[in-house]
């Protein structure tokens, strides 16, 4: 079970009764009994075990992009995942109330574990924004 198997204890090994307990254990485990320590999971661990589980498994998420050059579309709906704001025009744009210059990009992501952001205003009125978002 392990490199450490030095002739310290006969023909067993120096590890033997290490590997001899985890073997039981996981005999033990096998047969329902919960290992000793290890007691079978009430119906609220499970609960939290599928919840756990939900959040880490993999969901598919959907790119957009919009060129804007007005406020119309504002704000960008809360629930992205990702959202970049490029200021592709000649001119200063608005973003969550503040400058955003020509040839700047501004980016927020949620994260992990399903998170999401929540609404981000803009105006592009006079200048193009490139908005890209994953939902």
């Amino acid at each position: 079970m392990s490199v450490g198997n030095l002739n310290t204890q006969g023909d067993k090994k120096n590890n033997w009764t290490w590997q001899n307990a985890v073997l039981q254990l996981l005999g033990q485990i096998a047969a329902g009994g919960g290992g000793g320590g290890c007691p079978c999971p009430s119906s609220a661990q499970e609960a939290t075990l599928l919840q756990v589980l939900i959040k880490l498994t993999a969901v598919t998420t959907t790119p957009s992009l919009a060129r804007v050059t007005n406020a119309l579309g504002s704000p960008i709906v809360a629930g992205a995942k990702s959202v970049t704001v490029y200021n592709a025009g000649a001119a200063n744009g608005l973003v969550l109330g503040s400058t955003i210059k020509p040839g700047e990009s501004l980016t927020w992501s949620a994260g992990d574990m399903n998170n999401t952001l929540g609404a981000i205003s803009y105006d592009g009125t006079g200048t193009e924004l490139v908005i890209t978002k994953v939902v």
